[in-house]
């Protein structure tokens, strides 16, 4: 939004224990309005920005500010201005889930009660005068969920928010996660499941032990396209009209890639003149993006132990934060 600061904002902040350095010179700002992905596998430095956003943690060096305030010397002000869903969320479980609703809705102000229990109904959270103890992984997920999203904040982040749940409920999340989104509020949104991501993020950031290393914006992203094509002989050479555009990525054993941006009209009259035996046209998704920076996605790295705090800060509870 042309005129109006971030919402978010971080420069040069790193995070270090010991030799360990958890998060390094990050820098990045989030708009009011957006839904803001973080992609990352485990050890990235995904959870210790969050933290560090949110004052539970004391930078090595750097600065962070929510809504113009200082994450570290003004986190229980920022903290007002957040709704946070930590990704292992430990719920009370001596509490009924009406009980734990209620409190949710009680410590924040500007809310209604009838906006948490329509969470709750969207959510499938069925009866909710169970208690939490006996609540199932899912279950405690979808309550943990309708306690942070039917929160009125500027800020909601949500880390790992569809773990643990079926895919129905998980669309459920995305279609909610859109409509604040729609309603101007703004979306920490990080994830493991590149597809979510990729459904309801404007911007995206990849992080690689505890560096950025790519920003996507994805309106960018969906108008890049890869054309597969089999063909027989010497492979097609580009006309000179779409050598600027078009990208040759793969060719051996008779097959060929190309990758192109933008509209794909100048180069499908080319494609028909040629003489492939087939041709297979898609968008570039951001798996693809995300494989040149982790080239093995589906291996998760394991995170290094995080020490006790020595600053007073301490470490923060797993509770769904107020």
């Amino acid at each position: 939004m042309r005129g109006v600061p971030p919402l978010v904002t971080t420069h040069l902040l790193t995070k270090k224990y010991g030799p360990v350095t958890a998060l390094d010179a990050c820098t990045l700002s989030v708009h009011p309005g957006e839904v803001f992905g973080l992609l990352g596998p485990n050890g990235a430095g995904k959870t210790t920005l969050i933290r560090l956003l949110l004052g539970y943690l004391k930078p090595t060096s750097g600065s962070a500010r929510i809504a113009e305030k200082d994450c570290e010397r003004q986190s229980l002000q920022v903290r007002r201005q957040v709704s946070y869903l930590p990704a292992e969320a430990a719920l009370f479980p001596h509490m009924r889930a009406a009980e734990v609703l209620r409190f949710f809705y009680e410590i924040r102000p500007g809310g209604t009660w009838s906006r948490y229990l329509q969470c709750a109904a969207r959510l499938e959270l069925g009866d909710l005068q169970r208690k939490v103890s006996y609540m199932s992984t899912g279950m405690k997920q979808k309550l943990a969920l309708a306690a942070t999203l039917a929160a009125d904040t500027p800020l909601y982040i949500l880390d790992e928010p569809t773990a643990n749940l079926d895919p129905s409920v998980r669309s459920t999340v995305l279609a909610m996660v859109a409509e604040l989104r729609d309603a101007g509020r703004t979306v920490i949104f990080s994830s493991h499941v590149l597809s979510e991501v990729e459904e309801v993020a404007g911007r995206v950031v990849i992080l690689r032990s505890g560096q950025v290393v790519h920003t996507q914006v994805m309106s960018e992203l969906r108008s890049q396209h890869r054309i597969h094509a089999a063909f027989s002989g010497q492979p097609p050479q580009i006309p000179p009209h779409l050598a600027s555009q078009l990208q040759v990525k793969h060719c051996e054993h008779g097959h060929i890639t190309w990758e192109m941006p933008g509209e794909l009209a100048p180069l499908l009259g080319w494609l028909a003149t040629l003489p492939l035996k087939h041709i297979r046209i898609e968008p570039i998704g951001l798996r693809a993006i995300y494989d040149r920076f982790h080239s093995e996605p589906s291996r998760m790295e394991t995170p290094p132990p995080e020490p006790m705090e020595d600053n007073n800060v301490g470490r923060p509870s797993q509770a769904v934060p107020v």
